[in-house]
């Protein structure tokens, strides 16, 4: 008969443990936060990986064969345009033009005799042309021999920087033989490669009337402090990556920019009537982006959007409106067609506190 009581007591205990679990659970129903995409004119800056290179860059290379004389300039040196660099050995070379200049006198002789003869009706003027063709073939090896001789002395063919010295005095060079690299860094051109969907929307935005500037950051994570402007587009994408390469041009007064130096192009990106989501109310599936909406029963339904941009701590999207209402946070506590209980905040303090709901 003890065990009735017992039992009843047990009931009873579990009864008001239930109940009890019960209003705690009611207790503590969570309320989630949900708020509206905003629509306005905004912009945005997009990174692109670039490399920077001399407006002009160029081999200097020896013209003749022979004996390296003398180097007049060091690396890392400013030369100005015709300033003398290199000189080759000239010994044989200014050999050469004086016996050009010899035989050439001795054609110039011959013409002028001959001349006088067929004046004189001594002889046919085919003579004189034949001496006439030795003399103009010995002022050709005259001018060829002063060409060969002028090779020996290498000179600037524009204002620029001295890279590397490939060789030291008393080398023997041979004809075509790189010396150093010289580059006018005056200006920099910098190529930057583009997806083709952004260079769809570049085209079909930009205005034609004027150049697109764009800004530096160079390895240091310092902006440089030129700005450039986008100067031309190749004319065929990358079959194997799908970019286009862009060019830039950004004047270096200061000469801090080198050739072969990389960083990145920063393209501010203006978008007119741009839908507006925080990047954390997204999640990825398969692929694909969604946003939780709730509908006016509180229900929450799982949308697909398109994403158009990326905005620090925001997204430009397709598929939603104004009118909707996006689940701000939680994302991983529900699940699709699930009744909720919400709290709207206003989209203008959604923005206001970005980085807390990036969080």
């Amino acid at each position: 008969m003890r065990k009735i009581p017992i039992l009843i007591g047990l009931l009873a205990a579990l009864c008001t443990v239930g109940c009890n679990s019960e209003k705690k659970e009611k207790k503590e129903e969570r309320t989630f936060q949900v708020t509206n995409p905003v629509l306005k004119d905004t912009s945005y800056t997009k990174e692109y990986v670039c490399q920077i290179h001399s407006i002009h860059h160029i081999e200097l290379r020896a013209l003749e064969k022979g004996y390296l004389q003398k180097i007049a300039v060091d690396e890392g040196e400013h030369v100005k345009k015709g300033q003398q660099m290199f000189k080759i050995m000239p010994n044989v070379y200014e050999a050469e033009l004086l016996k050009a200049k010899a035989e050439g006198e001795s054609a110039r002789i011959e013409y002028q005799n001959t001349k006088l003869l067929v004046d004189s009706s001594v002889v046919s003027p085919n003579e004189l042309a034949v001496a006439k063709a030795e003399y103009d073939r010995a002022k050709a090896e005259i001018s060829l021999a002063q060409t060969h001789l002028g090779f020996t002395q290498i000179n600037a063919p524009f204002d620029g920087i001295i890279d590397h010295l490939e060789v030291r005095e008393g080398s023997l060079l041979d004809e075509g033989e790189i010396l150093t690299k010289l580059s006018d860094n005056s200006s920099m051109w910098v190529y930057f490669n583009v997806p083709e969907a952004e260079y769809l929307d570049y085209m079909m935005n930009v205005d034609k009337n004027e150049h697109q500037k764009v800004n530096l950051l160079l390895a240091n994570n310092q902006q440089f402090n030129e700005d450039g402007v986008v100067e031309t587009i190749e004319g065929e994408f990358n079959n194997t990556t799908g970019n286009i390469a862009f060019r830039a041009v950004f004047p270096n007064p200061k000469g801090i920019l080198r050739h072969g130096e990389t960083g990145n192009i920063l393209m501010n990106t203006k978008l007119d009537h741009a839908l507006l989501i925080p990047q954390k109310t997204t999640f990825e599936v398969l692929d694909k982006r969604f946003v939780f909406v709730v509908d006016k029963e509180g229900v929450l339904h799982q949308k697909e959007i398109k994403v158009t941009a990326e905005i620090p701590h925001l997204f430009a999207v397709e598929g939603l409106t104004e009118n909707d209402q996006v689940l701000l946070e939680g994302i991983r506590l529900v699940k699709d067609n699930e009744k909720v209980k919400v709290n709207k905040v206003a989209p203008t303090e959604v923005l206001a506190n970005l980085e807390i709901y990036a969080e």
